[in-house]
C-alpha cells in the first residue's frame, strides 16, 4: 500500500467529504436548483455545497493557505505561499445530465509550483492523488502513462468548444488533423478527469484550450508524476495561466503537438 503523506490524507479527506454531498445530490439531481452563471454556463447548489465543504475541511487543516475556487475566486492566504486550487464539481453539465462522469479536483500550489493533487471520482470510486517526486496512484495502485508509441493505435481526449466558449474554427482545424492519424478521440467533459485518465494509461494524450487553473492544476502533476508530459498546445509552459493544455505519454507527446500546432510550435522540454 502507497504511503500518503499528512498533506494528501488533509486533502483526500476533505474531498471524500465533499463527495458525500454530490453523491447525494447526483441521485436527486432532477429537484437541484440550478442558476444561469454565464452564457452555457450553470452553477447549481451542488456545486456550492461541494466547495463550502472543501474550504471548511481544508481552512481548518491549514488556516494559513489561500484558495483558488471556482465558485467564490481567489482569497489570499496569510503564509503568501500556499494556495489551494479547488473545483468542486468538474463536469458539471454531466452532472445536471444525469451522466455518472464528475469528479472533485484539489491541488496544493506551494511558491507557484504545483505540489500535491487529488481528484475524487465519487461514482465510480477512484481516487487518484499525486505527490511531487513521490509518483502518481489510483486508489493504492502506483500509476503509469500509457506506452504506446504508435499515433495510429492512440486513444485521445478532447474538450469540445460549446455556445459562447471557444474558437470553434480552430478546434475543427485541429480535429480535422488529429483523426486520421490516431484511433480515436474522445470527449467525456471533464477535463480533470481527462488528464487523471492520461496519467493511468487510459488515453495517450488530452488536449484541450479555453481551461481555468482548477480545470488541471491537480492533473497536471498527475501526468507528470505518471511520467508523462504536460505542456501548452505550442510546447509553452504558462498552462494554469494561457488554459492551453496539451498532454501525452513520453513517446507521442511531440508528434501530437506537431499537429495541432504545425509551424509554431516549440521545442519541448520534459515537463
Amino acid at each position: 500500500m502507497a504511503t500518503r503523506s499528512p498533506i494528501i490524507n488533509v486533502m483526500i479527506k476533505a474531498v471524500d467529504r465533499a463527495a458525500r454531498g454530490l453523491k447525494r445530490d447526483f441521485g436527486e439531481v432532477e429537484q437541484l436548483q440550478v442558476s444561469p452563471k454565464g452564457p452555457s454556463d450553470f452553477v447549481s447548489t451542488a456545486d456550492l455545497k461541494s466547495e463550502r465543504a472543501l474550504r471548511e475541511e481544508l481552512g481548518k487543516a491549514r488556516p494559513t493557505y489561500g484558495f483558488l475556487m471556482e465558485e467564490s475566486g481567489a482569497t489570499p492566504g496569510t503564509d503568501g505561499q500556499h494556495r489551494w486550487i479547488v473545483d468542486p464539481l468538474d463536469g458539471t453539465s454531466n452532472f445536471l445530465h444525469g451522466l455518472p462522469h464528475f469528479c472533485i479536483s484539489v491541488a496544493l500550489e506551494r511558491a507557484g509550483e504545483i505540489v500535491a493533487g487529488v481528484i475524487l471520482d465519487p461514482v465510480k470510486d477512484e481516487l487518484y492523488w499525486a505527490e511531487r517526486g513521490v509518483g502518481a496512484y489510483l486508489n493504492d495502485r502506483r500509476i503509469r502513462v500509457s506506452s504506446r508509441r504508435n499515433l495510429g493505435e492512440a486513444l485521445l481526449a478532447t474538450g469540445i468548444p460549446f455556445q459562447a466558449h471557444g474558437d470553434h474554427s480552430a478546434f475543427a482545424t485541429e480535429l480535422t488533423a488529429v483523426m486520421p492519424k490516431v484511433a480515436g478521440v474522445r470527449r467525456f467533459g471533464a477535463a480533470a478527469l481527462d488528464l487523471a485518465y492520461v496519467a493511468a494509461g487510459r488515453y495517450e494524450g488530452f488536449w484541450e484550450n479555453g481551461l481555468n487553473a482548477w480545470d488541471m492544476a491537480a492533473g497536471i502533476l498527475l501526468v507528470r508524476e505518471a511520467g508523462g508530459y504536460v505542456t501548452e498546445i505550442d510546447g509553452g509552459e504558462k498552462m494554469l495561466a494561457s488554459g492551453s493544455v496539451l498532454a501525452a505519454n513520453d513517446h507521442l507527446h511531440a508528434t501530437i503537438q506537431r499537429l495541432l500546432s504545425p509551424g509554431d510550435a516549440r521545442p519541448r522540454g520534459r515537463s
